[in-house]
């Protein structure tokens, strides 16, 4: 009767212990690899949620009937945040043009034209730098798996060479070798499936970010433009019964 292999063998700490030194290097990238994407994955969850749990904030505030002055003062001149950055931008571009005198309408396209850019500049350098990292987590899911499988079929090569040279095929002889090798395939994918998983969500929520962003700033504009062709001093309109009130006071 054949005897069962040893269990020991079996364990990971022994199966890298036993490997070749190519399928130890994989594994050893590949376990880095994993640290790396790990690291992102868990830096990008509390960066998007900060980002998200502040946007809740400010755009509570803005709504909340105060005038967008006050709400500009206290983020303050320069604001971590986008939103609120956007809504500085805008109101310092309108007061600076409005201290040179009354606008007209060549120089409204052109404070129009200069928020927009500023507005657009803007959203693509936040766009940017929320989506840092998510290269990463893509090349670790995409590569990974390629590398886990080199690593085994280097592992196979040798698991033959030394069943041929013990000259045995038994469970004892071929288990911890085949183990051995899939092993590296083992770590390839438990590196590459929570990459893919993050990746997809975060690039998800990176065009959900942006596009609030982006709306936000089409708000901002199109106050401006109403400003611009209202009478130097309007009543203020009554606020909407929901969303962004951007008329009040700019």
């Amino acid at each position: 009767m054949t005897p069962p292999a040893d269990a020991s063998m079996l364990n990971p700490v022994e199966l890298f212990l036993t490997a070749d030194w190519v399928v130890k290097s994989v594994m050893i990238g590949l376990a880095l690899a994993s640290l790396w994407s790990w690291t992102i994955i868990i830096d990008k969850g509390v960066r998007f949620a900060r980002l998200n749990r502040q946007a809740d904030d400010f755009e509570k505030a803005v709504q909340s009937g105060r005038s967008l002055e006050d709400v500009a003062a206290q983020a303050g001149p320069n604001p971590e945040h986008a939103l609120p950055r956007m809504l500085v931008i805008a109101l310092s571009d309108w007061r600076e043009a409005r201290q040179r005198g009354a606008l007209n309408e060549h120089q409204g396209e052109l404070l129009m034209t200069r928020i927009d850019r500023a507005m657009d500049s803007l959203v693509a350098r936040e766009g940017q730098r929320i989506e840092s990292g998510l290269g990463v987590l893509s090349i670790v899911a995409t590569a990974s798996p390629f590398i886990g499988l080199f690593g085994t079929v280097w592992g196979i090569m040798n698991a033959f060479d030394r069943i041929a040279a013990a000259g045995n095929t038994n469970l004892t002889t071929v288990a911890p070798a085949i183990a051995e090798a899939l092993f590296a395939t083992a770590i390839g994918l438990g590196a590459a499936i929570p990459a893919y998983i993050a990746y997809n969500k975060f690039s998800i929520d990176a065009g959900k970010f942006t596009g609030r962003l982006e709306s936000f700033a089409d708000d901002l504009q199109a106050a401006v433009a109403r400003r611009l062709g209202a009478p130097s001093s309007p009543p203020p309109p009554p606020a909407p019964p929901s969303g962004l009130n951007l008329n009040r006071s700019l």
